[in-house]
């Protein structure tokens, strides 16, 4: 295993699932590195809206890079000094991964690497191959597997992210949902077939993780997740939190792949969403033993239904 003085950069790290990862690495116990930087677009670190986001991270020490994730002078730059990089980019951008781990092999620093990997299993069984939404992160695994060998490269697979499981798309209704604000669920298949979720805050608490057990995560792909509940466990934790019962519509698995069909066959980008729903409705997400007590955290460490359920309730949104 190398030897790392753990001077991180995370990429991505003001995105969606990026800020949970960045602050649970900034605000971990204890401290994991000796300097953490971003690497981001001068927009956003200029942006109006990104500022409260980031005078916290500077606050904690944080160092901000600025420059372009596609030239690669800025990022052989960004790279100077980094043992560790955590890539949390989105789904529009993880093609764009397989340069920066050609970048991260070339350099003389870069010994870790994790990809954007965070959500569903692109490896699960011998149908995911040929799944549409799986297929830039399939290129990535390829490059990897194929072109990288000095850096060692982490995969933390964390399942569906519950917060955003829960709202229901007014474009998308019959993927399922919950709306708090009319009591209305609608549920795909019967509602008892079990899922297994992370929370956003526990995909960073599950990175971080990662991070402070190199002897169990370097090189590996981490099955990790918070909890195995259903829909209808969901839908009774809404009930109970907003003390009324709730009107629930069904949608068939049928129904789904149908639907799913049909707007591939559109073109439409809501494609993708109909796909994971699909998956994970038909248990892509269940997993004898995960790897969460490899990485030190037991089911008591992660956050419960209860806690994300509140959020939705109280509009916190994520």
């Amino acid at each position: 295993m190398p030897r790392l003085m753990f001077v991180l950069l995370i990429i991505g790290a003001t995105g969606t699932i990026g800020k949970y990862i960045t602050n649970a690495i900034v605000s971990a116990e204890p401290c994991i590195g000796q300097q953490i930087s971003i690497f981001t677009s001068q927009a956003t670190a200029t942006s109006p809206a990104k500022q409260a986001l980031l005078s916290s991270w500077k606050s904690k020490g944080v160092s901000v890079i600025t420059g372009d994730l596609n030239n690669s002078k800025d990022v052989r730059k960004a790279y100077s000094g980094v043992d560790t990089v955590i890539s949390c980019l989105g789904r529009n951008a993880l093609a764009s991964q397989i340069e920066l781990l050609k970048l991260a092999e070339e350099s003389k620093d870069v010994q870790w690497f994790f990809p954007s990997e965070y959500g569903t299993d692109i490896e699960y069984d011998a149908s995911s191959k040929d799944e549409k939404p799986h297929q830039n992160k399939l290129r990535v695994r390829e490059f990897i597997r194929g072109q990288v060998k000095r850096v060692k490269c982490t995969y933390v697979v964390t399942g569906p992210y519950l917060d955003m499981f829960l709202p229901l798309a007014s474009i998308a209704e019959d993927a399922g949902g919950y709306d708090v604000k009319s009591k209305r669920a609608v549920i795909v298949g019967t509602g008892d077939e079990k899922v297994g979720f992370t929370t956003m805050p526990d995909v960073g608490k599950l990175v971080a993780a990662a991070l402070q057990h190199p002897e169990a995560s370097m090189g590996k792909i981490l099955k990790v997740q918070s909890f195995v509940t259903t829909p209808n466990a969901i839908l009774e934790e809404y009930e109970k939190q907003t003390g009324t019962k709730w009107t629930v519509e069904h949608t068939t698995n049928e129904k789904l792949r149908e639907v799913e069909k049909a707007k591939w066959d559109a073109n439409h980008p809501i494609a993708t969403l109909y796909t994971l729903r699909r998956i994970w409705a038909e248990g892509g997400t269940l997993y004898e033993k995960t790897d969460n007590e490899a990485l030190g955290l037991t089911p008591g460490d992660m956050e419960p239904l209860s806690a994300v359920v509140k959020r939705a309730v109280n509009g916190e949104g994520y």
